[in-house]
């Protein structure tokens, strides 16, 4: 309500493109752009090569727990929700 929203509706609704393969990819694009950082900065802060954090964002590779705790660390959010 303090932002303006008055009636709350569940995500899968909101927004049905996403299935749950693709979820942990969204969160993970998210929790980037929430920290106003580009994939190159990610890659550089995470040694983790760029190529690869397109392809977990675009549900093309698998996230994997090491590489969750590695982006939890420098994006400020909890591991699972890359899983």
């Amino acid at each position: 309500k303090g932002l303006g929203f008055v009636e709350g509706i569940p995500w899968r609704d909101a927004f049905p493109e996403y299935t749950d393969e693709d979820l942990p990819g969204v969160c993970l694009r998210a929790a980037r752009q929430r920290e106003g950082m580009t994939q190159v900065e990610l890659s550089q802060k995470t040694s983790i090569p760029q190529r690869h954090i397109s392809e977990m964002e675009n549900g093309k590779r698998v996230i994997g727990k090491r590489n969750a705790r590695i982006f939890a660390g420098v994006l400020n959010v909890g591991y699972k929700v890359f899983l």
